[in-house]
């Protein structure tokens, strides 16, 4: 298959490289800095240049943009996809992106799928992109059913499976933003405010594997986890609200004194884990 890919950076070369590594399909990619698209020629993650030529000739093309950008970019171009091909992105928020292109995608002959690789390191842009970046992650997809054929959404599942990820979840775009307002977004928030401490800068010596888990991901993108935030902005504020009531209890309880309101709160967190972990 010929496969192009928008966006370059951690993600998109990522995809691109672990094309090239585990699979015969040709790549064409493109990206909005010059250079990272000779880097990746260079290092061979790609085969050529995705222009607008090329894009009749793609059977899969994965847009991998912020989801403002990757709207644009589908809409703009939307009668130069291949009749019949897929369109994917990879974006952290579902149902804006979905709601927008559904309609695009009918109108112009191709199908479009929503998908969101659940894989990422705290860096960002092609050069730390990498093969193994999805090896044992989750695919979720959330295409439209009704305008997916299922020998099509089988096909894509084959594909992202051959590239190292080791499930694939379906669900609709809507549970999608629910379910990563809680995973993901929310880990960001609360490991982007912990390191905001006054005593952060004095952690070496006294830091171990509970701070570094903790405070990982508060080396974000913020630019872009901001839009991912509004974009998903309900879901990611009821779940913030959610914790800041269960953190109150905490605090509560430590203040009256009443030691044992905190160890019935640790141990109720503890059989949750335990459960869930199951």
């Amino acid at each position: 298959m010929n496969i192009g890919i928008v966006g370059l950076g951690l993600i998109g070369g990522s995809i691109a490289k672990a094309i090239k590594q585990n699979t015969k399909h040709k790549v064409f990619g493109t990206d909005i800095q010059e250079s990272v698209v000779c880097l990746a020629k260079l290092l061979e993650a790609i085969d050529d240049v995705l222009s607008d030529e090329f894009l009749p000739l793609c059977d899969i093309v994965i847009v991998a943009l912020y989801p403002t950008d990757t709207i644009n970019y589908v809409q703009a171009r939307a009668g130069s996809f291949k009749k019949g091909s897929v369109v994917a992105d990879s974006c952290g928020v579902k149902q804006m992106v979905c709601d927008a292109l559904q309609a695009t995608a009918a109108n112009n002959d191709f199908v479009f799928i929503g998908c969101h690789p659940m894989a990422g390191v705290e860096f960002s842009g092609f050069k730390h992109s990498s093969t193994q970046l999805f090896h044992n992650a989750s695919m979720i997809m959330t295409p439209y059913y009704s305008a997916t054929p299922l020998g099509l959404l089988e096909a894509m599942k084959q594909f992202w499976l051959s590239l190292g990820f080791a499930n694939i979840t379906l669900c609709s775009p809507a549970e999608h933003d629910r379910m990563i307002a809680y995973t993901s977004q929310l880990a960001h928030v609360v490991s982007n405010a912990y390191v905001k401490s006054n005593l952060a800068p004095k952690h070496k010596g006294f830091s171990a594997g509970s701070y570094h888990d903790m405070t990982r991901v508060a080396k974000l993108h913020e630019k872009m986890w901001t839009e991912l935030f509004f974009e998903n902005k309900q879901n990611l504020m009821n779940e913030l609200d959610s914790l800041i009531e269960r953190l109150v209890e905490y605090s509560d309880a430590l203040k009256s004194g009443n030691r044992g309101d905190v160890e019935k709160l640790l141990q109720a967190g503890r059989i949750i884990k335990e459960s869930i972990d199951c």
